[in-house]
C-alpha cells in the first residue's frame, strides 16, 4: 500500500491532508471527528487580533463604563484580553490531550504588537506548530509597498524571538514582487509558507445598497493561483510550502504535491460535503499513487515544479496570451 507520510515544518504527518483553520476546528468534538476521518494534521480556528480588541470595545460601549476610573479601565481591558486568550489556550490543551495528530495553533494578526507573549503561551499549552495568518490590504495610496512588507518581517522577528515552535506564515498574493518577497522571508527563521490565505471578499447588494460578503467558500477553479506559485517557488526557497484554497478532492492534493507542496490544506469542501470528505480525499490520493506506481509522496513531489518541469514556460502568464492568440 502507498506510503502517504510526509514532513511539514519538521513534523511527521501520516498524510499531507491538513484541515485548515476555520469554524470547523473551533471545538473538540469536531477535532475528534477530523482525526477519526484520517486527516494528517489540523490547524485550530484562528484567534484574531481584532477579536481581542473587539471584546474590549464591547465592554466599553456599556453605558456604565463611560466614567470608569483609569485603574478600572486597565483592569477590564486586561481581563477581556486574558479571557479570550485563556479560552483559546484551553482548546489547545484539550486538543493535545485527546488527539494524536499534530495540532497547530493559528493567529490572525495585522501588527507585531499583541502577539509575542501570547506565542509563548501557545507553546506552553502544547501546540505542535504556529501558523501566523497575516494579511494587511495594501490600500493606502500614500503608503509605499515596503512599509507593508516590513510588517511581515516584524511579526516573524518578534514571534521567533519568543518561541521554539515551528512557525508557518500564511500570506496573500497581493504583492508586486511576490517571489522575491517570499525568498527574503524564507531567509528569516520562518519554517514554512501557506499559499494562500483566503480573506473577506466584498460584493454589493444593488437592491439594498449594501456591501455584503461574497464567495464565502472557495471553488475548485481557485486552485490555479496557489498551484502556480507553489510550482514557481518549490525547491527555490529555504522553507516548506503548504498549498491552500481551491483544493476540493484528492486529485487537487495530487496536483499541489506535483507542483512541490509538502502539505495541502482543505476547508471549503468540508463545509460543502461534510467531514467524510477527508476520507474520500485521502482515498483519491492513495488510488492515484497506486495507479501510477508511486510508493511514497517524495517519489512525485515537485515533479512538475518550475525547476523540474520539462515545460516551465507553461507556468508563465505569456502562455495564456499565446493560447488565445492562436500562436500555439
Amino acid at each position: 500500500m502507498a506510503d502517504l507520510s510526509t514532513t511539514y515544518l519538521g513534523l511527521k504527518l501520516k498524510n499531507p491532508v491538513i484541515v485548515g483553520s476555520s469554524g470547523l476546528t473551533r471545538n473538540i468534538d469536531n477535532l475528534l471527528t477530523i482525526e477519526d476521518k484520517g486527516a494528517g494534521a489540523v490547524v485550530l480556528k484562528s484567534l484574531f487580533e481584532e477579536q481581542i480588541k473587539l471584546e474590549i470595545r464591547k465592554v466599553f460601549t456599556h453605558e456604565d463604563m463611560h466614567d470608569a476610573y483609569t485603574e478600572a479601565d486597565d483592569y477590564i481591558r486586561n481581563y477581556s484580553r486574558h479571557q479570550t486568550i485563556s479560552d483559546y489556550l484551553q482548546l489547545i490543551e484539550n486538543a493535545k490531550s485527546r488527539l494524536s495528530l499534530p495540532v497547530m495553533a493559528s493567529i490572525n494578526c495585522v501588527s507585531a504588537e499583541e502577539w509575542p507573549a501570547f506565542a509563548e503561551e501557545i507553546e506552553k499549552a502544547g501546540a505542535d506548530a504556529l501558523e501566523l495568518n497575516v494579511f494587511v490590504l495594501p490600500a493606502d495610496i500614500n503608503k509605499p509597498g515596503e512599509e507593508y512588507e516590513k510588517i511581515y518581517f516584524d511579526i516573524i522577528d518578534v514571534v521567533k524571538k519568543k518561541v521554539n515552535l515551528p512557525v508557518a506564515l500564511k500570506i496573500s498574493y497581493h504583492f508586486s514582487g511576490l517571489a522575491e518577497l517570499i525568498k527574503r522571508l524564507s531567509w528569516t527563521e520562518v519554517n514554512g509558507f501557506v499559499l494562500f490565505n483566503r480573506f473577506f471578499n466584498p460584493d454589493i447588494d444593488i437592491d439594498r445598497f449594501l456591501v455584503k460578503p461574497g464567495n464565502l467558500y472557495s471553488t475548485p477553479d481557485e486552485i490555479s493561483t496557489s498551484l502556480r506559485w507553489v510550482a514557481m517557488l518549490s525547491d527555490r526557497i529555504q522553507a516548506d510550502l503548504c498549498a491552500s484554497t481551491g483544493v476540493h478532492d484528492g486529485f487537487g492534493v495530487v496536483k499541489q504535491i506535483l507542483a512541490g507542496a509538502h502539505a495541502v490544506q482543505i476547508c471549503s469542501t468540508l463545509y460543502k460535503n461534510g467531514f467524510d470528505r477527508i476520507t474520500s480525499v485521502i482515498n483519491d490520493l492513495t488510488y492515484w499513487m497506486e495507479k501510477n506506481n508511486f510508493e511514497k509522496i517524495s517519489d512525485f513531489r515537485g515533479k512538475l515544479s518550475h525547476k523540474k518541469s520539462e515545460n516551465p514556460g507553461a507556468l508563465q502568464r505569456v502562455q495564456f496570451m499565446k493560447h488565445f492568440a492562436g500562436i500555439e
